[in-house]
């Protein structure tokens, strides 16, 4: 059983059910195969721009190729998926690329995305992983504005047995950043994970504090932060493509965190945001457990979307 099984199966199931039924006692695939195949895609929020890339791409190969079995339909959609899965001009790039550089110490990764998403626990599930590598890790707890996110950082950070740089509610959060920094470096620490506020995403200041904290961090560490990872929820849909356009307008995001696919019938949403924003996917999150925030892998990914075993 693939990583990614457990993540996928409401989105497989629905899928497949649909394009089951397009195709049932059909010899070749037609136009109305082809509009039933892009209901099943948009209906798992990819997103109707991205599905007509693949709908565009299927109609080209069907005429080309003259195929008609669903065994090669299925093979069809998974190749033009991970086609779109990847964001590099490299074809041959590597499916499973390393997620952190250690080459720079520490290493700064400042975590952003609006309250609910399950930031602050990626941030927690991240910080036990590194630590399992026996990495040096120092978590900063710069959303301010609840005490309850404070809270929350505090006892993941307790959990796995990481230190925490925090300050009283209300404080500035390029301060409690700067200090994090300040500390990790004294420390010779690996890694450094900054928690920020997750107010809502269409804030006019979102993108004025995010950038007073990239400079402040950057008085400490030139080049920091290394890494701006957005954490999406992936049950939310087409919200979360509005989460990344606007988080996208007010920094530059440099990696994904997708959570919560397991359960939602919306996985689509992964393949839609990663062609629209061409932003990577590095993490995604299947379940409630700290093994359950997975390093992403788009070959591995697609295959178990378009993998028809398991499906009962």
């Amino acid at each position: 059983m693939g990583i990614f099984d457990k993540g996928v199966q409401k989105t497989k199931r629905s899928f497949f059910e649909r394009l089951s039924r397009a195709v049932a006692g059909k010899s070749k695939v037609d136009d109305d195969t082809l509009d039933a195949i892009e209901e099943a895609l948009i209906e798992t929020d990819m997103g109707v721009d991205t599905t007509l890339k693949i709908i565009d791409n299927l109609e080209e190969r069907v005429r080309r190729d003259k195929f008609v079995s669903f065994d090669e339909l299925v093979d069809l959609l998974r190749d033009e998926t991970a086609r779109l899965l990847n964001v590099s001009d490299d074809e041959t790039a590597d499916d499973n690329p390393e997620p952190f550089d250690f080459s720079r110490k520490p290493y700064v990764i400042m975590v952003v995305g609006v309250n609910g998403v399950g930031k602050t626990t990626t941030i927690g599930k991240l910080a036990s992983e590194l630590k399992s590598m026996g990495k040096k890790v120092v978590l900063g707890a710069a959303d301010t504005f609840r005490a309850a996110a404070v809270d929350q950082l505090t006892i993941w950070a307790e959990r796995a047995g990481v230190d925490i740089v925090k300050q009283g509610m209300g404080s500035d959060p390029a301060s409690v950043a700067f200090d994090t920094l300040k500390s990790a470096v004294a420390k010779n620490a690996d890694v450094v994970l900054i928690d920020t506020a997750g107010r809502l995403h269409n804030r006019v200041d979102l993108m004025n504090e995010l950038t007073k904290i990239r400079n402040v961090m950057r008085k400490v560490i030139p080049d920091a932060p290394h890494e701006v990872l957005l954490v999406l929820d992936g049950s939310t849909g087409q919200n979360a493509f509005q989460q990344a356009r606007e988080f996208s307008k007010a920094t530059e995001v440099t990696a994904l965190a997708v959570t919560k696919l397991d359960g939602t019938a919306k996985g689509g949403v992964v393949i839609g945001i990663v062609d629209q924003f061409r932003i990577p996917v590095k993490f995604v999150g299947i379940g409630e457990g700290v093994g359950d925030l997975k390093v992403f892998n788009k070959r591995e990914f697609v295959n178990s979307l378009f993998s028809k075993e398991d499906l009962k």
